[in-house]
């Protein structure tokens, strides 16, 4: 129960959370791209956004390009797997070379974020701007 001197309830949205330390900010960045490669898609990069969303300028610009990156790689994928059952498999090795992409630029990505730099990964569809 509350006091009636305690006045009423405040309603609202919650207050902003304050901005991550630096070290915390390129923490968060190297594992959006890095999270990926084992094996967990999209889901890191998207959980990294959503839940760090404004509250640093770098580390919102890399999960915002882990999750593109990873996205356009799953269309990829998904497209060279299809090439490769019509084609009866002559044309595997495009998938192979989508699965090499994906794991070494992700690597660049998350070299590139311990550094401080502003990655910007090539042939990537911007489905989040």
């Amino acid at each position: 129960m509350t006091h009636p001197a305690d006045g009423p309830p405040a309603w609202g949205p919650p207050p902003p959370a304050p901005p991550l330390r630096p070290d915390e900010e390129r923490t968060w960045a190297i594992l959006a791209h890095v999270l990926p490669l084992l094996g967990l898609g999209f889901v890191p990069p998207l959980v990294v956004w959503l839940v760090f969303r404004g509250r640093g300028p770098f580390l919102e610009h890399h999960a915002k390009e882990s999750l593109n990156f990873q996205l356009a790689s799953l269309v990829a994928l998904a497209l060279a797997a299809v090439v490769a059952v019509v084609t009866f498999g002559l044309l595997s090795p495009v998938l192979l070379g989508v699965l090499v992409a994906w794991v070494v630029l992700g690597v660049l990505a998350a070299v590139a974020a311990s550094r401080w730099e502003w990655y910007r990964y090539p042939l990537t569809i911007r489905f989040v701007p």
